[in-house]
């Protein structure tokens, strides 16, 4: 039983920031364009793959 001495107020804390991140989340507006991640997540706009670089020329020694 003394173990809930540690266990309620830790999880009272734990529950109060949680709650101060979200409304923190709310205040500095990460839910204003729900739409526009999701879009933003099917769009083509990969670029194509460059062509490999040219290898320069081996010069023969002999």
């Amino acid at each position: 039983m003394e173990v809930m001495v540690i266990l309620v107020p830790l999880a009272l804390a734990l529950g109060l920031l949680g709650l101060l991140a979200f409304l923190w989340s709310l205040k500095t507006g990460q839910y204003d364009d729900l739409e526009g991640a999701a879009w933003r997540a099917i769009a083509d706009d990969d670029l194509p793959p460059l062509p490999p670089a040219p290898t320069p020329p081996q010069i023969e020694r002999g």
